[in-house]
């Protein structure tokens, strides 16, 4: 913890924005002014760290992903690196319109992307004209520059990373609608309404990003290793659940074949049983049958 909070001061999260320039709102998350500069509340940035890394956890550990949000120049490296790094989709170009409230339409670019790239692996776009060529590599390229980031994201992701909520702020409305939960970075002239777990900080400082997205980074990782080891868990538990299906087949089995076994020896065993006709020398006592023995007798 003492390395995170000395991680947190040297990249100068707690900076915020020019007292002038500020979003009241933003007030319970402020510790004072400095030069004319708010100052953030390093504790509240702890706090809201914390409770992120734990809740991400838990949401890769489901099974869900987490997308990551940085189009600002001073986010795209952080996260392009970091997402990567634990196969997250990202995005650090323009948040197209609709990229998860339209995600069909998202998907189909995609897919496009792929035609696309396959008439290039294949060399079938050179059998088009110079300028239909062009326009091909034109657009593969705009598609790859924009959705590159999320070609690998296949359902809709279980929590969205943004750094700057005013910079982000189509995405996590686009979020919100749809009932994602999100998590932000946002500096003193943001709006944490937008937000559902902020991390107050500041967000122009590209060693405060890369400590806040590392974080939520291992985060991510401990949840990978959560879902690892529960999908282990349920493959242990089917391990040992395979051999006692037939050992309870085999004892009924084994059950019906005694019981068949049984009837089978009573019916050929009935007729020997059979007392013997008695001679006239030997008197027989009359055996009653068991249902006559209970019955009183008439004379």
């Amino acid at each position: 913890m003492a390395t995170l909070v000395n991680d947190l001061i040297e990249a100068g999260i707690h900076f915020g924005q020019h007292r002038s320039n500020w979003n009241p709102k933003m007030g319970s998350y402020i510790y004072g002014v400095r030069n004319k500069i708010h100052i953030i509340d390093i504790r509240e940035t702890i706090k809201g760290l914390l409770l992120a890394k734990r809740y991400v956890q838990q949401v890769v550990a489901d099974g869900k992903d987490v997308c990551f949000v940085g189009t600002k120049r001073q986010a795209k490296g952080s996260i392009q690196k970091y997402a990567d790094d634990v196969s997250m989709p990202y995005v650090i170009e323009r948040w197209l319109g609709g990229t998860l409230t339209n995600f069909r339409t998202i998907r189909e670019r995609l897919k496009r992307l792929e035609e696309l790239e396959a008439l290039v692996e294949s060399g079938e776009i050179e059998t088009y004209s110079k300028k239909m060529t062009s326009q091909l590599l034109r657009e593969k390229r705009k598609i790859h520059r924009n959705l590159s980031g999320i070609r690998n994201m296949h359902k809709l992701p279980g929590v969205l990373v943004a750094v700057d909520s005013r910079r982000e702020a189509n995405a996590l409305h686009e979020a919100r609608s749809l009932g994602i939960p999100t998590i932000c970075l946002i500096d003193t002239d943001g709006d944490p309404d937008l937000v559902d777990i902020p991390i107050p900080g500041n967000d122009d400082s590209m060693r405060s990003i890369e400590v806040i997205v590392r974080e939520i980074a291992e985060a991510v990782k401990q949840g990978k290793s959560g879902l690892t080891q529960k999908n282990e868990g349920k493959d242990a538990q089917a391990d040992d659940s395979q051999p006692a299906a037939p050992k309870r087949r085999s004892l009924r089995s084994k059950y019906r074949a005694q019981d068949t076994a049984g009837e089978e020896t009573k019916s050929d065993a009935a007729p020997p049983a059979a007392a013997p006709a008695p001679t006239p020398d030997v008197v027989a006592k009359p055996v009653s049958a068991p249902s006559e023995a209970t019955t009183p007798s008439t004379t």
